[in-house]
């Protein structure tokens, strides 16, 4: 997130956190399929939403509220539902990284970037996304601040420090300063800072940044505080099941670490197969998660979705637009993104024309209309379905009148496949080109190399 090795350190951290959820569920310390262990209920509106990263920063040359704004009746027409805006707030001049700095360094909870324009340039963004129906959740980091952040000076004892009395940046993260929520009037300040927000620009909700290095407690104790002025959708950068007490969604990073090992031949379809298996019993039912190919730290840290996956990324891109969880679309992915965008220097998207525009218009659309997409337990749950090829990934979702059937090719090999199980009958329509196709006992499916069939009724 802020740089190269604080990316790994955190994975690291968040890693070792997730094989403690897998020791856990071995000592049968698991979920009940039908408990909602979230003191909440979701949003009415989240329920059949896909969600797109703003890189306001490189978005467009300026980089400003203003001219992305134009993008807005685009990005309806691209089926976006919920829009995350990357930090807005100002970044620390102080032990600053590169030119611009980190969007992750908070210099004040309550300002507005000047770089990106003014707070009643927000508000009208916030305005015109809801006049389109869609709705508006802001970055928040709560784990740190900037060096130059006014509480430095003001409530020092809100900082964590060494045994010298010295500040402590988390890890290496040599711009920021760690906050220490032991000092419980630092809930208040923190609270007090996410509902202006909420009352000021009347956003809809917060992604919140490491939120797995805020003490859990203060999560579950900020939200019902928040809402006492609207209800609001949180999303955790952190995968671990005990989050959605507090949180509508959390990261699939399990998804997308096995596209990453499918693309270097070290894992294949039947290891998806078991993670599914395993998530239905690790994670509450109504619980959503975020599926992706690609984010901010993903695209500047690891590279391109071509690099990472090169012949997979079409494919694993549409894994994500049927999976259980919400599809995230990242900042110039729609356009094809081909290449590492810096993180603390402008560079701006390069757009054009893509077949991934039309790909994730039509699973947008698809799973705003088609019940057995929506999240939680609104969905229909994932029944695997196995077609006797360990590179092939396929399973059939239902909700009501509604139904999914997915078959995806993990190779380079082309497939002919048939399906003897009896829940993938039926007559379909294909998700792409609206042809209609029978499923039966006697009815072959033929995949490309890379390839993939997703039918719906």
């Amino acid at each position: 997130m802020l740089n190269f090795i604080y990316k790994i350190n955190k994975i690291s951290v968040l890693y070792l956190r997730f094989l403690l959820i897998i020791i856990a569920v071995s000592g049968n310390a698991v979920f009940s399929q039908t408990e909602k262990i979230q003191g909440f209920k979701h949003p009415d509106w989240s329920y059949n939403k896909t969600i797109y990263e703003v890189n306001v920063r490189q978005y467009t040359p300026e980089g400003t509220f203003e001219a992305f704004a134009e993008n807005l009746p685009r990005l309806k027409n691209l089926g976006v539902g919920i829009l995350w805006f990357m930090p807005i707030n100002p970044i620390g001049i102080k032990n600053r990284k590169g030119s611009l700095g980190s969007y992750y360094s908070v210099r004040n909870y309550t300002e507005i970037n000047p770089e990106f324009g003014t707070l009643q340039n927000f508000k009208d963004v916030v305005k015109h996304a809801h006049n389109l129906g869609m709705h508006v959740i802001i970055d928040w980091v709560a784990n740190h601040t900037a060096w130059d952040n006014p509480w430095i000076t003001s409530h020092p004892d809100f900082y964590t420090k060494d045994s010298t009395g010295n500040f402590v940046s988390p890890f290496d993260w040599s711009d920021v300063v760690d906050l220490n929520y032991d000092n419980k009037e630092l809930w208040n300040y923190m609270r007090d800072a996410m509902k202006y927000w909420i009352d000021e620009c009347n956003i809809d909700g917060f992604r919140c940044d490491v939120a797995a290095m805020v003490p859990l407690e203060f999560w579950k104790w900020v939200r019902p505080q928040l809402e006492k002025t609207k209800k609001i959708f949180m999303l955790a950068e952190a995968s671990e099941p005990e989050m959605h007490e507090a949180f509508d969604m959390t990261y699939n990073w399990q998804l997308k670490d096995l596209f990453v090992d499918i693309a270097k031949n070290k894992k294949c379809a039947e290891d998806v197969n078991k993670y599914y298996e395993q998530e239905k019993i690790t994670y509450p039912r109504d619980a959503y998660r975020m599926v992706f190919t690609t984010n901010h730290d993903e695209n500047s840290w690891n590279g391109t979705d071509s690099e990472r996956f090169g012949d997979f990324a079409e494919c694993f891109t549409v894994v994500t637009g049927v999976v259980n969880g919400m599809q995230l679309v990242y900042s110039g992915q729609e356009a094809g993104l081909n290449k590492r965008l810096k993180f603390f220097d402008k560079d701006t998207i390069v757009w054009k024309e893509s077949k991934f525009k039309d790909i994730f218009t039509k699973l947008a659309s698809l799973k705003k209309e088609n019940q057995a997409l929506w999240n939680g337990s609104m969905g229909g749950e994932m029944e695997i379905i196995d077609p006797g090829d360990s590179t092939v990934f396929s399973f059939v979702r239902k909700k009501n009148d509604n139904k999914i059937f997915a078959v995806f090719n993990f190779s380079d090999s082309p497939k002919d496949i048939s399906f003897t199980d009896t829940r993938t009958a039926g007559e379909y329509k294909n998700a792409f080109n609206d042809s209609t196709t029978v499923i039966d006992a006697n009815q072959k499916v033929l995949l490309k190399p890379y390839g993939y069939l997703v039918l719906y009724k």
